[in-house]
């Protein structure tokens, strides 16, 4: 691993955009929930950002994106969390209407 290939330098950049993404999903959660006074739970956004950077953390060491069940498994977790957070703060906005 001492010469690094294009594939993880694209990892890692792929997953710092998808942390920016997540971080201005729980800004907006956040926001809501200081605004409307109901739970977002937006400090869990932090969980799959975690998943997500040990599975790239795991791609680039490992130097493959597929086949990799360590990886695989933190990108599982990493995005069942995040639809279950999406999921609940868009229940919370658009309840009622």
């Amino acid at each position: 691993m001492d010469n690094p290939s294009i594939h993880q330098f694209l990892t890692i950049v792929t997953w710092l955009a998808l942390s920016m993404l997540l971080v201005l999903l729980a800004l907006i959660a956040r926001k809501y929930e200081t605004l409307s006074g109901e739970r977002t739970y937006y400090r869990l956004f932090a969980v799959p950002v975690l998943a997500f950077a040990g599975a790239a953390l795991r791609q680039v060491q490992t130097d493959q994106i597929t086949g990799d069940p360590a990886a695989d498994l933190f990108l599982l977790a990493g995005g069942l969390v995040l639809a279950g957070l999406c999921l609940n703060v868009y229940r919370r906005m658009t309840s009622g209407r």
